[in-house]
């Protein structure tokens, strides 16, 4: 189960961006880590454009460089636009809902609630994080974890009517996965033809 457990706020620095949430560092320092990370003004190649892009999406859902590649091949095969099937594709990913639910802060967070077997899917409990999640299917917590402190506390006052494709029971603590997301309802600042590119090469 390999994952990036290096300096996330080292990673947010380099992107200019607080892709795993709120991040009091990057407010103070927004800008590249390291001893000349505020005198960097050298000009990005195109393929260094793109890596970077590619290397953003990467560490935003939290996959590594084999899943990834096995992602863009499997979205290159899905009709429709590659670029956009890519992302549908990681927005479908057991701990991406989990966190879009609400019920964990991060995705980082998600992936452990999956992994430790807090999570259901269909009422069965799914330990695998990328596991798939298709529309109609229902993703809630197990029964006997629905008194964590760390799940109540995220899932109160959280916004579930932000995300179109998801519909929240707050009774069985539980979301819909509706239909797959639309491009321009996915909020992530990934710019995924750049990604496209990229493997084409």
């Amino acid at each position: 189960m390999a994952r990036y457990t290096g300096p996330k706020t080292k990673i947010a620095r380099k992107f200019g961006e607080a892709i795993y949430g709120p991040d009091k560092v990057l407010e103070r320092r927004n800008f590249p880590p390291g001893q000349h990370g505020q005198n960097r003004r050298r000009k990005t190649s195109e393929y260094g454009t793109q890596l970077r892009e590619k290397q953003k999406a990467k560490y935003t859902y939290g996959v590594l460089e084999r899943q990834f590649r096995n992602l863009f091949e499997k979205a290159e095969r899905t009709k429709g636009i590659t670029g956009e099937v890519l992302l549908q594709l990681l927005e479908s990913r057991l701990d991406n809902v989990v966190y879009r639910l609400g019920i964990a802060p991060t995705r980082a967070a998600a992936r452990q609630l999956v992994l430790h077997r807090h999570i259901v899917v269909n009422g069965q409990v799914v330990n695998i994080p990328s596991y798939h999640v298709v529309p109609g299917t229902v993703v809630g917590v197990r029964e006997k974890s629905k008194s964590l402190e760390v799940i109540a506390d995220n899932l109160a006052g959280f916004n579930h009517a932000k995300y179109p494709w998801i519909e929240w029971d707050e009774a069985s603590k539980s979301g819909k996965y509706l239909h797959t997301p639309d491009r321009a309802d996915i909020p992530e600042n990934i710019k995924e033809q750049l990604i496209v590119e990229l493997y084409s090469k």
